[in-house]
């Protein structure tokens, strides 16, 4: 078979699968409608395409900048890469995609093609999602809409936040999610909506572009952290240069690995598991920091005092909690994409246009920082 075709047919095929676990999971989220309910119908998949249509579409915008900008510089590139997340019985809930990526297929010579590759996508997917969100936003319907998804909340009427959101008084076997908000979206709120219709936070999920133009804001914040090679790290990387980047990413990464982890070993657990569960969450320290300290002494050194000074702070506060399903993604940084940004071929100052793209990003990181962003809260009967 033809290469060319044949790469067609990878890409391609990748999206359309993506394109059927994202509506699955959009009509789980919005419907409560999952592939493994008997008696699950067409009509019950197409439920979740709006919800796919809108993630899709910002994940397409996002990816083809990288793509477009690569190949206006001549740089060899792969046409994106979808990653889908099919159904999975034992999860409650997943978002039908790991979202995308494209392959640079040879190094980029100056700092100048990398800022403008790296800025071009979240740039083209945080204007489309803001549209989507303002969408949704000037277009949401009246506030008894939520009872075709819970119509056993119509007995409290519009008043059915003060009864059904007590963890204490939740029925078995359910599971309550809660939609963290980032400045961005709350400015959107106030400037497009009626007070009146806003869904709460704990019913996002049934307002499909809503729900998927905040998940794209996160992702977007995800990108731009400025941190190695992700897009964000570029941008800092053409602002700052490579000295200052190291220093300021690995601030931050510091900061993100202490919030992430705050809470995550509890102290009340009982003495011959915690022993394990320190020895292994030290281990996840030592892994992460890989990249920073080349020394096996010096990583074991501050592995150990990122722990302590942890458990110190959840010992003397212990309601605070950092955002544990961040552990995941700071593993893949530090432990393999790697915190410092590699040095440019060819250095060139940015013109001042790049300049002011480039701190209007990283404005965008801070306006779409959501540090939980998805929480589930489970009723104490089932709760682990």
């Amino acid at each position: 078979m033809n290469p060319k075709i044949k790469s067609y047919l990878i890409h391609s095929s990748l999206f359309v699968i993506t394109f059927f676990t994202a509506t699955a999971a959009g009509a789980e989220w919005t419907y409560g409608k999952s592939v493994f309910m008997e008696g699950y119908t067409w009509a019950d998949f197409a439920s979740g395409l709006p919800y796919s249509i809108c993630f899709l579409t910002i994940l397409s915008c996002h990816e083809f900048g990288h793509y477009f900008t690569a190949i206006y510089y001549r740089i060899k590139t792969s046409l994106p890469y979808y990653i889908p997340i099919p159904p999975i019985p034992f999860l409650p809930f997943t978002i039908g995609t790991f979202g995308a990526l494209i392959r640079i297929k040879e190094r980029i010579p100056s700092n100048k093609q990398q800022f403008d590759i790296g800025i071009a996508g979240p740039l083209a997917g945080f204007v489309v999602a803001v549209a989507f969100l303002i969408y949704g936003f000037a277009t949401l319907p009246p506030p008894e809409h939520i009872f075709q998804f819970h119509p056993e909340y119509k007995q409290y009427g519009l008043d059915y936040a003060n009864h059904v959101y007590n963890p204490t008084t939740m029925p078995a076997n359910t599971v309550d999610v809660v939609i963290g908000k980032n400045l961005l979206f709350v400015f959107l709120e106030k400037m497009f909506a009626d007070p009146s219709r806003l869904p709460n936070v704990h019913e996002l999920m049934h307002y499909p572009f809503l729900f998927a133009g905040f998940l794209s804001l996160v992702f977007t914040c995800m990108n731009l952290l400025p941190i190695g090679q992700l897009d964000g790290g570029h941008v800092l990387y053409g602002l700052v240069g490579y000295r200052w980047h190291r220093t300021i990413a690995t601030g931050i990464y510091f900061a993100l690995l202490f919030y992430t982890g705050l809470g995550y070993v509890d102290q009340r657990t009982p003495v011959n598991q915690l022993v394990v569960e320190i020895a292994l969450y030290v281990f996840f320290l030592y892994m992460a920091l890989r990249s920073i300290f080349e020394k096996k002494g010096d990583r074991l050194m501050y592995a150990l005092i990122i722990f302590t000074t942890q458990y110190l702070v959840s010992w003397l506060i212990p309601s605070i909690h950092g955002y544990s399903a961040w552990l995941a993604f700071i593993l893949l940084i530090g432990w393999i994409a790697g915190v410092p940004h590699p040095q440019s071929e060819i250095e060139l100052p940015l013109n001042r246009t790049r300049k002011i793209l480039g701190w209007l990003a990283l404005l965008i990181f801070v306006l779409c920082l959501t540090p939980n962003p998805i929480d589930l809260i489970l009723p104490p009967t089932v709760a682990p």
